[in-house]
């Protein structure tokens, strides 16, 4: 495993909160995860509620250094603005694309979602 798969850090230390993450996806995330599941989308891994610095990425992919983050209504309020901005500003100083969808753009969208990840997938 190389060092930056974590960002660094040789253990998962937020374990028990990811697993939690994971028994409650929203329904958008559970949609999403049924198309990026077993290499479904060219052929790449992701995974899901994986710990990366001290974030933990809806859903992410290491070959492609490529995380995606499906938000609920709570981050359309300012404060959540302000530090999901911050939280892309760190990844993306570690070499990580993040690509942002709101659960209403899964729930209803999501053909277009999966090409948009597509696409992505294959700029990387």
């Amino acid at each position: 495993m190389d060092n930056d798969y974590r960002d660094g850090q040789s253990s998962v230390t937020l374990l028990q909160h990811c697993r939690r993450l994971r028994q409650e996806s929203t329904d958008a995330e559970r949609l999403l995860w049924r198309l990026l599941r077993n290499r479904q989308l060219i052929g790449v891994k992701f995974r899901r509620q994986h710990q990366f610095g001290p974030y933990i990425l809806d859903f992410y992919c290491p070959e492609r250094r490529l995380a995606i983050e499906v938000d609920g209504g709570q981050h359309a309020y300012d404060g959540m603005a302000a530090r999901d901005a911050a939280r892309t500003e760190y990844l993306e100083t570690r070499g990580i694309r993040v690509l942002r969808f709101t659960n209403l753009q899964v729930s209803q969208e999501a053909n277009a979602v999966a090409e948009a990840i597509r696409g992505a997938l294959a700029d990387s």
